[in-house]
């Protein structure tokens, strides 16, 4: 099968499409033939070598942690799904892979009939990054949430899942990017300084969690609110010197217990997100999809930092 991969740190054009052997499900698993695929701003960190000496990695890195497809072989202990069921989900976080004509997953759920294949192929990683975000804030009903870096792929998901729950949410985000926030229910602001003073001028009151999908604006963001244990990055490796906590997901051992210091995932919020699709509450812009051949011009986008939504990948 075709599959993205990198055999070397360096910029995009790294990445390349290789020959692989097909994966097969192993227990409590199942194999998709991939019609979509996420790309993940993570990844693009990998490739260039700037997470090398906290996250490294092995070559060749076969890349892609999240797809969506059609069901065509199922693992032992599998039962609520069959071949030929369309599904999204999540690859395994030490195999991962999903950029590519099949990939095997170890969480997943029905693809919604209101997403498009693109749509449901750069869902599932962001779904469950804000579901395990906004839990860990306890983001809830009559709460004001600021998300900085709510145009981008995670945080076009977690706004729309924070309002879900019935918070007011404020983005932050280039002026460009301000209707399109506005159209997901978004109250949008820009970033860089000053921002303290004008999320003060929209909530006067302050804000009782923020969610920090870009990362360099740590103490700003604690400032606005007012004690670090109710900021929560994804982007931002200094989180410890700010008191903040720095969201990441790592395998389970053989008792089931994460390692690693990182949190539990939160596969639960894929339910979740599927009955919010169906009432027409949560959908999944994609900024642009690439076909697996043109996966480096889509790392090349990714950097960009220009492209409001997922990037993703179709087989």
């Amino acid at each position: 099968m075709r599959a993205v991969q990198f055999s070397e740190y360096g910029p995009p054009g790294v990445v390349h499409i290789a020959e692989a052997e097909a994966p097969h499900a192993g227990p409590g698993e199942i194999r998709i033939a991939v019609r979509a695929s996420g790309l993940s701003v993570g990844e693009t960190r990998l490739r260039s070598g700037a997470l090398r000496d906290v996250v490294p990695v092995a070559f060749p890195y076969r890349s892609g942690f999240d797809a969506a497809g059609v069901v065509d072989e199922v693992g032992s202990g599998v039962t609520d799904v069959g071949v030929g069921d369309e599904v999204f989900g999540i690859a395994g976080m030490t195999v991962r892979g999903a950029n590519a004509e099949f990939a095997v997953l170890t969480s997943w759920a029905p693809r919604p009939s209101a997403w498009s294949w693109e749509e449901a192929g750069g869902a599932a990683g962001a779904v469950e990054t804000s579901t395990r975000v906004l839990d860990r804030l306890a983001v809830g009903a009559g709460h004001t949430v600021l998300v900085q870096g709510a145009a981008g792929g995670v945080g076009t998901i977690a706004v729309q899942m924070a309002a879900a729950r019935g918070a007011r949410v404020i983005g932050t985000a280039s002026e460009h990017n301000h209707a399109f926030l506005r159209s997901l229910g978004v109250e949008p602001t820009t970033y860089g300084p000053g921002l303290a003073e004008r999320v003060r001028a929209l909530a006067p009151d302050g804000v009782d969690a923020v969610f920090d999908c870009a990362g360099g604006a740590l103490p700003d963001l604690v400032a606005i609110a007012g004690d670090p244990a109710r900021v929560v990055t994804i982007a931002d490796f200094t989180a410890a010197a700010h008191g903040v906590h720095l969201s990441h997901t790592a395998p389970v051992d053989e008792t089931g217990a994460v390692v690693g210091g990182a949190d539990a995932m939160a596969v639960h919020g894929l339910g979740s997100a599927v009955a919010l699709a169906e009432q027409g509450r949560l959908r999944v812009p994609v900024a642009a999809a690439f076909p697996l051949a043109e996966a480096a011009a889509a790392h090349e986008l990714s950097e960009s930092r220009h492209a409001p939504g997922r990037i993703v990948l179709v087989s």
